[in-house]
């Protein structure tokens, strides 16, 4: 066993001791980057030095490592996906990537990984590209500390600002991303995580999630994109300790989750959306500690959702709480917050005497006719309130949280 140990470390250590540094500097009649590729060996360092580089498409085809020193600006000239990895273990670190070409045939990027594995994307500035970066069939990749803006064109004319398909086991952290198509997109991606990004002014999303079963994202910040996040058809998702603030518009949510099975929605805050969370198709899943506060919709929850669980959630200064287009209410309601509760507690255990109910008259008529929406802090909403306590079988009646909490979740 030790000996196999040994062969292991001094195969490794043959390898990278024969590796070697080489620089590249942007002074006329210099080495070009892609010259210095192509005498490169694997595992080689290319230390690229400030200046402009405007060299077509950069193609790596071996374990390699690209280091730009005070950013060096590598230009795509409108033309080109500007750096394209076709070898495992490569490493891009310290660029300034701009002005990929753009095309309705060809999604072209500013850094595009594929069919391979390990590779890593740290520290880089891309702008006005049309992808940012665009993992495709990649797995064990690590995408970190990028600061990706996207071009100044209407949305068909733009891509994704991180783009990842049928790809598994990667790591997107600590991103900023803004001004793209939507801030990331993921499509037929399994165990990844995505996590401390944050992704902002978005034409469409700040993350859209489609297929894509058993990956986690965490403590992202999602704000003022145009419709907010998607998560669709997917199972196994665990979203906890992300923000949503400021998603809003006629159309606009937080978050939409659309056929969605198994999953975890646990301490997110949904602050200042049109709907914070807007549900269709969703079953068997778990929403437990989240924070609503002053969105136009707390929740809007379609009749097609069952066996979901809302437990030890705030829900604070929300046009409407809770709003559902059906009589038959499937869902369990308890241990929530709801700052429109007017119960008492005379046991002093912290629990509501009285059951709450989220949904009042008021916000079914609106679901069934949208332009009602005009009686809001009106002297009929407020009649409206008064008969349905007379008469609550004008709405769901199994539609009610039985052990409402008298202070909220800290």
């Amino acid at each position: 066993m030790n000996r196999i140990l040994v062969s292991i470390l001094f195969v490794i250590f043959t390898c990278f001791a024969n590796a070697k540094a080489i620089h590249v500097y942007p002074k006329l009649g210099a080495m070009p980057i892609q010259h210095a590729i192509k005498i490169s060996q694997a595992n080689d360092t290319l230390f690229i030095h400030a200046g402009n580089y405007e060299e077509g498409n950069i193609l790596l085809l071996h374990p390699l490592t690209l280091m730009g020193l005070n950013y060096p600006v590598i230009d795509g000239k409108n033309k080109v996906e500007v750096i394209s990895i076709k070898s495992n273990y490569v490493t891009i670190i310290g660029l300034k990537i701009i002005n990929s070409g753009y095309s309705d045939l060809e999604d072209m990027a500013g850094i595009r990984i594929y069919g391979t594995h390990h590779v890593r994307v740290l520290n880089n500035i891309l702008e006005n590209n049309f992808f940012g970066v665009y993992l495709t069939s990649a797995s064990y990749c690590l995408v970190k500390n990028n600061q990706i803006k996207g071009p100044n064109r209407t949305q068909n004319n733009v891509g994704n600002g991180i783009h990842c398909w049928k790809s598994t086991h990667n790591v997107i952290d600590h991103n900023t991303i803004i001004k793209h198509r939507d801030g990331a997109y993921f499509e037929f991606v399994k165990h990844c995580i995505i996590s401390n990004n944050i992704s902002k002014e978005n034409q469409r999303y700040g993350l859209h999630f489609m297929f894509s079963d058993s990956d986690t994202y965490y403590n992202n910040v999602f704000e003022k994109n145009e419709a907010g996040v998607a998560v669709m058809y997917s199972r196994h998702v665990i979203m906890f300790k992300n923000k949503f603030v400021l998603n809003w518009g006629s159309s606009a949510y937080g978050l939409l989750l659309k056929d969605i099975r198994d999953s975890e929605v646990m301490q997110n805050t949904f602050e200042k959306n049109t709907m914070g969370i807007y549900m269709d198709g969703c079953s068997r899943t778990n929403f437990i500690k989240n924070k609503f506060n002053n969105n136009g919709y707390a929740l809007r929850m379609q009749a097609s959702c069952d066996d979901n669980i809302f437990r030890f959630n705030n829900f604070t200064t929300n046009s409407f709480d809770y709003a559902t287009n059906g009589f038959t209410v499937l869902n369990t309601l308890q241990y929530n917050y709801w700052d429109k509760y007017k119960g008492y507690d005379l046991g002093k255990d912290g629990i509501g005497d009285l059951c709450f109910r989220p949904m009042n008259m008021l916000t079914g008529i609106i679901e069934e006719h949208p332009a009602s929406i005009i009686l809001m802090q009106s002297f009929l909403s407020d009649l409206l309130n008064l008969l349905e306590k007379v008469i609550p079988s004008l709405t769901p009646e199994n539609l009610k949280d039985d052990y409402p909490l008298m202070k909220p979740i800290t």
